[in-house]
C-alpha cells in the first residue's frame, strides 16, 4: 500500500468510520506519534517527547491547569505505554461494540468524554482537598476513566449478558464491573493512587448515564448534539444506497425504523436468552445494525 492510498485510507476512518474505531485511531495515532518522537529524540540533547507529555498530561495543580486547560480533553486520549494502551484499547473496543448493541455510536462517543472528564476533575479535586496525597503533584494520563464510564454503562444496560473470559469462561457483565470496581478501590493504597481516583470519576459517570437513562433521560444528549455539528458532513450522494447481505435500497426513514424494530428485537433475544442464542445470521445482523443505526 503506498503511502498516499494509506493518508487517504486513515482519513476516511476519522471522518467517515465507526465512532468506535475513530476513538481506538485517536488513540494509537497519538501513541505512534509520541513514541516516534521519542526515537527522533534519542539523538538530540532534549527530550522532546517528554515535553511533548508535559504539554498533553493533566495536571493536578489547579494553577498549572489554568496555563494548559485543553489538557482536561488531551490527557484522555494520551498514552504512553505499551501495556498501558494495549489493554486500554482492548477493554474500549469489547466494550465499546457491546455499548453499541444497546446505545448509540454517537452516545458512546459523548459517554467516552464525559467519563474522561468526570475523572479529571476528581483527580484534580482529589490532590487539592484529600490529606492522604499531601498536596504532592501529580500528573495524569490515558483513556482509562473514560473506558471505565463505557464499562460501567454497558454493565449497567446490559448485566446479564455473559462475556467470554480466558482461562474463566462465560461471566456476566455485572460481576465485571462488580470485579473491577473491587479492583480500583483496591488501588487506592498503592502507587497509582491519584489515578484509581480517576477511575472511580469515570465509574461515576457511567453508572449515573445508566441510571438516568433507565429514566428516560440521556446525559449526552446536548453533547451529542454538538459532535452532531462538529463531524463532517458525508460527502456521499442522496442516493447512496447501503446493503444487507448483499440487497441494497436508499437510506430512508422507514429503511432506519425496520432497522430499530430488527435491533429490538435482536437486543430482547439477547437479554433473555443471551448472546449465544442468536444465529450466525441474526449476529451479523446485530453488529451491522447496531453499526450503521446513528
Amino acid at each position: 500500500m503506498e503511502a498516499r492510498e494509506f493518508i487517504d485510507r486513515a482519513k476516511a476512518l476519522m471522518s467517515q468510520g465507526p465512532m468506535l474505531l475513530r476513538l481506538v485511531a485517536i488513540n494509537v495515532a497519538v501513541f505512534v506519534a509520541l513514541r516516534l518522537v521519542a526515537i527522533g529524540g534519542m539523538f538530540a540533547t532534549t527530550d522532546v517527547a517528554q515535553m511533548l507529555l508535559g504539554w498533553l498530561e493533566l495536571p493536578s495543580s489547579p494553577a498549572v491547569f489554568l496555563t494548559r486547560p485543553w489538557t482536561i480533553l488531551t490527557y484522555m486520549f494520551t498514552q504512553y505505554d505499551v501495556m498501558h494502551i494495549l489493554f486500554n484499547m482492548l477493554w474500549l473496543y469489547w466494550f465499546g461494540t457491546l455499548f453499541c448493541m444497546a446505545a448509540t455510536p454517537r452516545q458512546l462517543a459523548a459517554l467516552y468524554l464525559l467519563g474522561g472528564l468526570g475523572g479529571g476533575v476528581l483527580f484534580m479535586c482529589a490532590y487539592g482537598l484529600l490529606p492522604g496525597f499531601g498536596h504532592r503533584a501529580g500528573v495524569l494520563l490515558g483513556s482509562s476513566a473514560s473506558v471505565m464510564a463505557i464499562v460501567t454503562a454497558t454493565a449497567m444496560l446490559m448485566p446479564d449478558f455473559r462475556m467470554n473470559l480466558l482461562f474463566i469462561g462465560a461471566v456476566k457483565l455485572k460481576w465485571i464491573a462488580v470485579a473491577t470496581i473491587g479492583l480500583v478501590l483496591l488501588g487506592f493504597t498503592g502507587t497509582n493512587a491519584g489515578g484509581e481516583v480517576a477511575h472511580l470519576g469515570g465509574i461515576g459517570v457511567g453508572a449515573l448515564w445508566a441510571m438516568q437513562m433507565r429514566r428516560g433521560r440521556d446525559l449526552t444528549a446536548p453533547l451529542c448534539r454538538l459532535l452532531d455539528r462538529l463531524s463532517p458532513k458525508p460527502s456521499a450522494p442522496r442516493s447512496q444506497s447501503r446493503v444487507y447481505g448483499g440487497a441494497s435500497g436508499r437510506r430512508s426513514s422507514a429503511s432506519d425504523e425496520t432497522d430499530r424494530a430488527t435491533l429490538d428485537l435482536l437486543l430482547e433475544k439477547v437479554r433473555k436468552s443471551g448472546y449465544a442464542s442468536l444465529s450466525p445470521e441474526e449476529r451479523r445482523l446485530l453488529f451491522e445494525i447496531s453499526r450503521n443505526i446513528k
